[in-house]
C-alpha cells in the first residue's frame, strides 16, 4: 500500500496540497484530476522524491522516503512526466531498452530487446523501432516513451498527461494497456488526466484536488457528481451514465 500522511507541499512562498492523507492499493488505477494550478503535478513530483515536503510523510510496503533516500526510492517506479520533447539521437528501439538502463551491461541481451520490441507490439507501434525519435510526431513519442516506461517493470507507476498528444484510438490504446497492466502485475498506478470522462472511463479512484486540499476521494460514480464539477471548474454540467453504468459529463454552454 501506497500512503500519504499528512503531506503538505509547497513551491517557494506558494503553497501546494495541505495535509493531504491517502491510502492508495496495488493493482488499481488511481487518476489525478482538477482545475489547473491545483498540484497534481506536484503531487507526483513530490513521490518521486523530486519536491521536498514540508510536513508528513510517504509510504510504501512500510518504507518511507525519507528513510530509503530518493536514490533507492526511485528505484520502485516507472514515471513518464509530462514533458516529453526529447531530442535524442537514438531509434525508439534504443529509447525503450534504456527503460533497463538499471540493468543494461556493455552489450544488450537478448532478453532486452525482446522486451523492449514486445511492449512496442503490444502498444501497435513495433513499425516504429528504426525510426529517429526526433522523427516523430509528439503523439508517437508518448507512446514510445511510455513503451519506456512499461520496460521498467514497476511497483509504482505514474503517468503525467500522458494523452495529451494522442488522437482518439491512442488515447483508449495507451489506458487500456495500462489499465490490464496494473491488474495484472499489481502497480500501484497514479495518473493525471484533464479529461472527465476518459477519468470516469479507466480510473479505479478518483483523486480530486482544489484549493490546496483533497476535494473528494473514491470510484467515479460516487465523486463525480454535477454539484462538483460545477464548483470546481466553473462550468455547468449534466452528468449521464454510460452503458457499463460509469458517469459520462455534458457540459452545458452559457449565454455570454
Amino acid at each position: 500500500m501506497l500512503e500519504f500522511n499528512n503531506v503538505s507541499m509547497a513551491i517557494g512562498k506558494h503553497p501546494l496540497t495541505q495535509n493531504l492523507s491517502l491510502q492508495l492499493q496495488p493493482g488499481q488505477l488511481h487518476v489525478i484530476i482538477g482545475p489547473n494550478g491545483t498540484g497534481k503535478t506536484s503531487l507526483l513530483r513530490a513521490l518521486f522524491g523530486e519536491l521536498p515536503l514540508q510536513q508528513g510523510a510517504i509510504t510504501f510496503q512500510d518504507n518511507s522516503l525519507v528513510d530509503l533516500g530518493a536514490s533507492q526510492w526511485r528505484q520502485q517506479f516507472g514515471y513518464m512526466p509530462q514533458n516529453t520533447q526529447l531530442e535524442l539521437d537514438l531509434s525508439v528501439l534504443e529509447v525503450v531498452v534504456l527503460g533497463r538502463l538499471q540493468n543494461l551491461k556493455l552489450h544488450l541481451s537478448d532478453d532486452d530487446l525482446r522486451a523492449a520490441l514486445s511492449a512496442l507490439q503490444n502498444l501497435g507501434i513495433a513499425h516504429l523501432a528504426d525510426r529517429p525519435l526526433h522523427s516523430l510526431s509528439g503523439g508517437q513519442r508518448q507512446m514510445v516513451l511510455f513503451a519506456q516506461v512499461l520496460l521498467r517493470d514497476p511497483q509504482i507507476m505514474m503517468l503525467d498527461e500522458p494523452v495529451s498528444a494522442l488522437d482518439l484510438q491512442h488515447q483508449m490504446h495507451l489506458m487500456e494497456h495500462l489499465h490490464q497492466q496494473t491488474r495484472a502485475k499489481n502497480w500501484v498506478t497514479l495518473v493525471v488526466l484533464h479529461d472527465l470522462n476518459l477519468a470516469a472511463q479507466f480510473a479505479d479512484q478518483l483523486i480530486v484536488l482544489a484549493d490546496g486540499h483533497l476535494q473528494a476521494f473514491g470510484p467515479p460514480a460516487d465523486v463525480l457528481t454535477s454539484e462538483l464539477i460545477t464548483r470546481l471548474y466553473q462550468v455547468p454540467v449534466d452528468i449521464h451514465s454510460d452503458r457499463d453504468g460509469l458517469p459520462y459529463i455534458r457540459t452545458l454552454r452559457q449565454a455570454c
